[in-house]
């Protein structure tokens, strides 16, 4: 097994959220430390039961969920439920865990861990960064203590998925990932944030025939089809309580990928930057100054990156500009097929 990658996961579960969880629960080289959520897709307190009730769902440890922000730093919130659900998990019905949100917030998990495990801690973000730049401001020197940040977040020479050039986790809180990236230029090159944009998540395409897989890895039964052509109120009949909660949630993004015309199809954004933190190889990166817009109305929450020095300010991220979806499909596949037939 590969060296073991302690994480804290920071998201705003969320559809592509969840099976990001998945993918690093069923990654035996991930040992997830703590969870911080934060509002974006759907209100924090509901981002916090999804982190509970998926960790019951699969068996998990009794895994650190810590509440977060409520609130962006600036502007007011926005949230999604259009794209994710009223629950934020597409068609799933997840039961209440019972399982109880840690005495610490976010921003106190955040800044616990990496005191406990100074350059030993991998940071994934895949949602707003709110929760992450209130640490900073608590803890400076964060950036420094941090092994790794990897976020899912922004948009590189090519279109937003919230307004023409912005995308939405960079979108619901700028200020905030300004004052990340900001906050990360202390940081030596080997240490750089990776960020996964929409550039090359958009790349990251599921169809159908994936869930296919992966119900066929996990040994559940009857074949798991997801039809564009069935009624609204199909659902799942799979054997697998993973398959099954997981299929109707990912319908349910297919469904709304169609409605806006990107075809029968989810865009699995998170999902890709879990496996990036857990290797970086899997992307193509390239070294870039990132600064994010927060005044003009027109372009708030545009990443701007630099990949020329036009700024005269040394690189402070590695973008990602490149992947192999089939790899990445294959090893979701054989990782979370394998993980759910364990759990049945």
């Amino acid at each position: 097994m590969s060296d073991v990658h302690k994480l804290i996961v920071d998201v705003d579960t969320g559809i592509d959220d969840s099976l990001a969880l998945l993918y690093l629960l069923a990654s035996p080289e991930a040992e997830i430390l703590g969870i911080a959520s934060t509002a974006g897709n759907v209100p924090v307190e509901q981002v916090a039961a999804n982190n509970l009730n998926w960790l019951a769902l699969c068996g998990a440890p009794d895994i650190e969920v810590a509440l977060g922000a409520r609130e962006p730093l600036v502007i007011p919130l926005r949230t999604t439920e259009e794209t994710h659900g009223p629950q934020g998990i597409g068609h799933a019905v997840l039961s209440d865990s019972g399982r109880k949100l840690s005495v610490r917030t976010a921003t106190d998990l955040w800044v616990d861990l990496v005191r406990e495990y100074p350059g030993q801690l991998t940071g994934l973000v895949t949602g707003p960064l709110t929760n992450l730049a209130l640490a900073i401001r608590r803890e400076p020197d964060l950036p420094s203590l941090l092994k790794r940040l990897v976020v899912m977040g922004g948009s590189f020479n090519y279109p937003g998925n919230t307004t023409p050039t912005a995308e939405w986790n960079v979108s619901v809180d700028p200020h905030a990932a300004k004052e990340v990236f900001d906050a990360f230029s202390v940081v030596p090159a080997h240490r750089r944030p990776i960020i996964c944009g929409l550039n090359v998540t958009e790349s990251i395409e599921m169809f159908p025939e994936h869930v296919r897989r992966l119900a066929e890895a996990a040994g559940s039964t009857p074949e798991e089809i997801i039809s564009p052509d069935d009624g609204p109120d199909v659902r799942s009949s799979a054997s697998n309580s993973v398959i099954r909660h997981m299929s109707d949630a990912i319908r349910f993004y297919m469904e709304f990928h169609r409605e806006y015309d990107q075809g029968f199809l989810a865009h699995m954004h998170d999902p890709f930057a879990a496996a990036v933190a857990l290797d970086p190889r899997l992307a193509t990166l390239k070294p870039a100054t990132v600064d994010v817009e927060t005044e003009s109305p027109l372009l708030i929450g545009t990443t701007v990156a630099d990949w020329v020095g036009h700024w005269k300010r040394e690189p402070n991220a590695d973008v990602a500009v490149s992947t192999d979806p089939a790899e990445f499909f294959d090893r979701l596949v054989h990782r979370v097929g394998k993980f759910a037939r364990a759990v049945g």
